[in-house]
């Protein structure tokens, strides 16, 4: 769609071309009406805050007893009814903050330019120059291009000069067009704005995709596999020739080193390899010469040679010198055959018990003498007591 463009005098200038995505849309009134009040609900502070009797300085002991004092009943000194007491239902500590998705805000912003202008509140200036600030021109301004005293004025960038010329009128705004919102746009009846905010607010919301390059201009998809090189035709490979020779040399892996020239057929038979490895008797008998050559080094340390043996006993292994279990006592060899008998247990038993001395007459013989005490009987008759 087109817009006229008018000068400071209010003559129209010419056309302009503008976006239809921006200034050319149905407005949708939905989005538009949630987007001011989510901006309004962001503008509020929410930080007045009472203390209620839970937070307020006092003894939560009750004032007097609950009857029997012909008084009205009481609390605590906290009470809402009490000075210095809590208040009741007071205002709290708040946040009136809402979030509102991207994709919805940039709906409501090109809804409200396209109300603007299909309501014919919108007018587009050329530029707004002033050499020193007046809030005279300001009005003479408003007045030739027919915008009424309740106007926002929207300029490219920041412009302190429009800004200190307008700032004494009362319904008079001015922002520049990043900045451009809902709010200001609803609360104002006109909206004044430069040809460069156009194409500021044209670039910031507009939906012009970026145009997609000509098929001449496309790179070719790369080749993720080469193809093999039989299969390529013998003028192509004659062709690509001289390009790949112009192209510099990758690095490529260092070449294993070859073994040397073989004089011998037996060293025909048995090639040197590359890698380190033991070397023949007979190389090692011809570097032999080169090797006493060179300086000798630090050899280990040769372990200390066992003394020669002199006799066979000294040929014999030494005994192993760890530590072993010491060998039970042996007990002395015997002299008799009563020596030779197995000593007794050490482990300690009953007492046997003292058997009677031998008997010396027949009549001691009949009556032993007994073992353990026993009362005494009287004597029976005819015996001796």
């Amino acid at each position: 769609m087109k817009l006229p463009v008018r000068d400071a005098s209010g003559q129209q200038l010419r056309q302009i071309q503008v976006d239809d995505s921006v200034f050319g849309i149905t407005p949708n009134m939905a989005v538009l009406h949630q987007a001011f009040v989510t901006q309004r609900a962001n503008q509020r502070w929410g930080t007045a805050q009472t203390k209620s009797r839970g937070e307020v300085r006092g003894s939560t002991r009750k004032v007097r007893a609950q009857k029997y004092t012909g008084r009205a009943r009481a609390g605590s000194n906290r009470a809402p009814t009490r000075v210095g007491g809590g208040v009741a239902f007071g205002p709290r500590l708040r946040d009136y903050s809402k979030d509102f998705p991207k994709k919805m805000r940039r709906l409501a912003i090109r809804s409200a330019l396209s109300g603007k202008v299909a309501d014919g509140e919108l007018v587009v200036i050329d530029q707004l120059d002033f050499e020193r600030p007046k809030t005279r021109e300001i009005v003479r301004l408003l007045d030739s291009v027919g915008v009424g005293s309740s106007v926002l004025i929207v300029t490219g960038r920041p412009d302190r000069t429009v800004l200190a010329s307008a700032r004494n009128l009362a319904k008079a705004k001015v922002v520049p067009a990043p900045y451009l919102n809902v709010l200001d746009m609803l609360t104002h009846r006109g909206l004044l704005i430069t040809e460069e905010a156009v194409r500021v607010a044209e670039s910031l919301w507009g939906r012009k995709a970026a145009p997609a390059p000509a098929a001449a201009e496309r790179k070719p998809a790369r080749r993720r596999t080469a193809a093999p090189a039989e299969e390529a035709p013998a003028a192509e490979a004659a062709a690509a020739a001289p390009a790949e020779a112009a192209r510099p040399a990758r690095r490529a892996r260092k070449p294993v080193a070859e073994a040397p020239a073989v004089e011998t057929e037996a060293a025909a038979e048995l090639p040197k390899p590359a890698r380190r490895t033991r070397r023949p008797a007979a190389e090692a008998a011809a570097a032999a010469p080169a090797e006493a050559a060179r300086p000798a080094r630090h050899p280990r340390k040769p372990a200390a040679e066992a003394p020669a043996v002199e006799t066979e006993a000294a040929a014999e292994p030494p005994k192993p010198a760890r530590r072993t279990r010491k060998p039970a006592v042996e007990a002395p060899l015997p002299e008799t055959e009563a020596a030779a008998e197995p000593p007794k247990p050490a482990r300690r038993t009953r007492k046997p018990v003292a058997e009677a001395p031998a008997a010396e007459t027949g009549a001691a013989a009949e009556e032993p003498k007994p073992r353990r005490r026993t009362r005494k009987t009287a004597p029976a008759e005819g015996e001796e007591a």
